[in-house]
């Protein structure tokens, strides 16, 4: 009797066990009725149990007989939970549509734990691909010098003044592509033309110390550049463009006498082949006339160093292809593995300093142009694995090879190497989520060969490595508070000789106050090790040459901040305000000085006498605050208004002005260099080549097919630069015009007043899903002589007109 009790029983508990039921589905985007590949769908009293949508969106769960509460996820998407109430061997059919966060431009998800803009710990400023596709870039740069509190200084970046101007050698700012370092492996300069402008599909500008997660470099801040993979319908862009310059103020600085002009094309295709292939394919063909011409030598002067070029020499061409390539694998669900690549090939030049301020102020100085013939490519391996509990591993890695042709000796060449391994997770506890994860471990190798880097002890080959590891833990408190800390170590070997290592953390919190309301401080450090260039750079330009530096040290960087987000709604009108206070300080600032540098004071025909070096300059330190309001209007089916507006005030101090941090080889400077002496303006301890104040707006209507866009950028006055610029005009024009003389202090004294650029742009889509837009894009429609950092002049008034076609 009791062993048939036993058998009842235990056939009763195993069939109760085994009493289940099956739900399945397709998961589709409610906007645009597309599937959804590699959604979440999780009981939420075991998340460890789930499943994931294939390549047609559908998704299978066996499940218990009884009731259950599933979740739905994916990046990007409204999370949603749906309770079902399933029979033993029932199926329920429950197709799911999910609700993009993305629908306009105040609710976006960004950052690694895909959250939105306003419950980030820290500052962070978005840009979406309509404002790139509608205001013609053709250069990524000429996009983010948009955005408030970052500025574009002859291509160096800066974000909230923390940094100055090094001939965008040894970038303060990190620029990432799909989480790829797109600095030059020598220099650590950005190479803009080379990002596909074609297919972007979000920019991320992280404002403050960035290091933990964005890797080296990011000393004062990030740029985070994702592309787009293809959606489930094929998609084709051509977009052609042909413009000019024009004649700037005042005839006489007029150099052309051909058509100046402006022409390319870009395009894109992208698709999924076969349900689990993406493919990717874009590119870019430039070919500009140039708004700066060649350099002309006066009559008297005695240069045996500058090479002199033809107008026609200085123009440039570009042709660029890129591809990314994607594979999941029907198999193991979850699998992702591809490789992307981009090549690119251009003739362009770099110009250091104008030949006069005056009718030469479109000219370049003799010895300061350099042409530029450059390959640059790379290659992108990956593979990423996402389990259905919530688990991501990913694994990239890149080759990237530089090749610069340059005149003057100044040829280079540069390998990078780098591979990043990062682990993602959800922990859970119990039925509650514990904290989210992100860690992994970096590396990178730049290797690179040089003219400019020879000298008596080296041939010009320098190498450098980098290993570091990094992790960062997010927890959410009742769903109110968040909080984070990360921390990162570098070590660095340069040469095999020279080793640095360095921990660097952050921490940051964020409290949701009202619905619309949410209020964040954070901390966080940087640490930057000097570039191959900064270090071993030895060169000369036109008259006067660029000496090495090899005890330079690195810099390092600290950041605070706190900061409001405030949304809110009238009628038809949302906005979010967003006001934040920071201060930035650094040691160990680099920056670049003007010296006698050389220990032979006789001067012999064709070497420089005097130059250029980098220095570490002592601290410094930044306060200011910035304000950003972003908006959009929709009013009815057929009107939108679109807006970015933003202020930006720093106060950029030494802290130390009278620390002798260097002395040269000139007998009449005794007291050797200090930020008091080396400054044009003594009466403050302002820092050189930053501006005060910003104001950055965009505003865009779009009404029946047509988009008007109108831009507004402010810079304040420049507010001190290296009182050298006067020694080199005090040394130049004595000479009796045998060196060609430098003028820039009249300038700068007259017009160093700020400065209002305005852009203008107009057009009109038709056909299916405007499947044809013609368009019209005038940059500095007042035509303004304006320069923004010295001895260069900024573009003229362009106009430029674009097609596109898309099917």
């Amino acid at each position: 009797m009791r062993l048939s009790l036993l058998l009842f029983f235990s056939l009763f508990i195993g069939y109760s066990a085994s009493a289940q039921g099956t739900v399945k589905g397709q998961i589709t985007d409610e906007t645009t009725k597309e599937t959804i590949i590699g959604a979440y769908i999780l009981l939420m009293s075991d998340p460890s149990i789930g499943a994931v949508s294939d390549l047609d969106g559908n998704y299978s769960l066996d499940l218990t007989a009884g009731k259950h509460k599933l979740i739905y996820k994916f990046t990007g998407m409204v999370n949603d939970t749906v309770e079902v109430d399933i029979a033993d061997g029932q199926t329920i059919v429950l197709d799911h549509q999910m609700h993009s966060k993305m629908l306009n431009k105040v609710d976006i998800v960004v950052g690694k734990f895909d959250q939105k803009v306003e419950e980030l710990t820290f500052s962070m400023e978005v840009i979406k691909p309509s404002l790139i596709d509608n205001k013609n870039t053709r250069s990524i740069e000429s996009i983010l010098d948009q955005t408030p509190g970052l500025n574009i200084m002859d291509g160096e970046p800066q974000i909230r003044g923390g940094s100055g101007f090094t001939f965008g050698v040894g970038s303060k700012v990190a620029v990432l592509v799909d989480d790829m370092p797109m600095l030059s492996g020598d220099a650590g300069r950005p190479e803009w033309g080379f990002i596909p402008v074609e297919n972007i599909e979000q920019i991320e500008v992280v404002k403050g110390a960035s290091s933990v997660l964005s890797g080296a470099s990011a000393l004062s801040g990030a740029i985070h550049i994702r592309t787009a993979y293809p959606k489930s319908k094929p998609m084709t862009k051509i977009n052609v463009y042909s413009g000019f310059y024009s004649e700037p103020e005042g005839d006489s600085a007029t150099w052309w006498s051909d058509y100046p002009f402006i022409h390319g094309m870009n395009f894109l295709h992208s698709r999924i082949i076969k349900k689990n292939f993406d493919l990717v394919v874009g590119g870019n063909l430039n070919w500009d006339h140039g708004y700066i011409g060649g350099p002309i030598k006066g009559p008297f002067v005695v240069d045996t160093v500058s090479e002199e070029f033809t107008d026609k020499q200085m123009q440039h061409k570009r042709a660029r292809l890129n591809f990314n390539f994607r594979h999941r694998n029907n198999r193991i669900k979850g699998l992702s593995y591809g490789v992307n690549g981009n090549f690119m090939y251009q003739k362009t030049n770099m110009v250091l300093a104008w030949l006069d301020d005056t009718s030469g102020i479109f000219r370049a100085y003799p010895g300061a142009a350099i042409l530029q013939n450059q390959l640059i490519f790379y290659v992108d391996p990956f593979i990423e694995f996402a389990s259905k509990i919530g688990v991501k591993h990913s694994l990239r890695m890149r080759m990237m090879y530089t090749d610069n042709e340059m005149s003057a000796n100044q040829s280079n060449q540069s390998r990078v190497y780098y591979a990043d391994y990062q682990f993602k997770k959800e922990f859970k506890f119990l039925k509650d989520k514990a904290f989210d994860f992100i860690g992994g471990v970096s590396s990178q190798y730049n290797d690179s060969n040089a003219e400019l880097y020879k000298n008596e002890t080296s041939d010009g080959t320098n190498n450098l490595f980098n290993l570091s590891a990094y992790a960062e833990v997010q927890k959410n408190f009742w769903k109110i508070l968040n909080l984070s800390v990360g921390a990162r170590a570098e070590h660095y070997r340069m040469n095999d000789t020279i080793k640095e290592w360095n921990p660097i953390f952050r921490s940051g919190i964020n409290l949701k106050l009202t619905q619309a309301t949410f209020l964040r401080a954070s901390y966080g450090q940087g640490f930057r090790f000097p570039t191959i260039t900064e270090r071993y750079i030895s060169t000369a330009v036109g008259s006067f040459g660029v000496y090495q530096n090899p005890d330079l040290l690195p810099e390092k960087s600290w950041n605070a901040e706190v900061g409001v987000n405030q949304g809110f709604k009238i009628k038809d009108y949302m906005a979010q305000l967003d006001v934040a206070a920071f201060l930035q300080q650094y040691s160990n600032t680099i920056e670049y000085l003007f010296g006698f540098w050389d220990p032979d004071p006789d001067f012999i025909a064709g070497e420089p006498l005097a130059g250029f070096k980098f220095l570490n300059t002592g601290d410094s330190k930044v306060t200011g605050f910035d304000v950003t309001l972003n908006g959009k209007a929709e009013v009815g089916k057929n009107w939108e208004f679109v807006h970015s507006i933003g202020y930006n005030y720093i106060n950029p101090i030494t802290l130390d002005p009278d620390y002798v941090y260097a002395e040269d080889f000139n007998p009449n400077n005794t007291e050797g260099f200090s930020f008091a002496n080396t400054s044009y303006d003594t009466t403050t301890n302002v820092l050189k080549y930053r501006f005060k104040h910003t104001v950055k707006a965009d505003l865009q209507l779009d009404f029946y097919g047509f988009s008007i866009g109108y831009t507004f950028k402010y810079f304040s006055k420049l507010e001190n630069l290296d009182q050298a610029i006067t020694a080199f005009e005090v040394v130049t024009q004595s000479t009796g015009g045998t060196l060609q003389g430098i003028y820039y202090i009249d300038f700068f004294n007259e017009k160093n007043n700020g400065n209002i650029v305005q852009d203008l742009r107009v057009s009109y889509g038709f056909g299916k899903d405007y499947k044809h837009k013609f368009a019209v894009v005038v940059k500095n429609i007042e035509n303004k002589t304006y320069s923004l950092r010295p001895l260069k002049i900024e573009q003229m008034r362009t106009a430029v007109f674009q097609y596109t076609f898309k099917f």
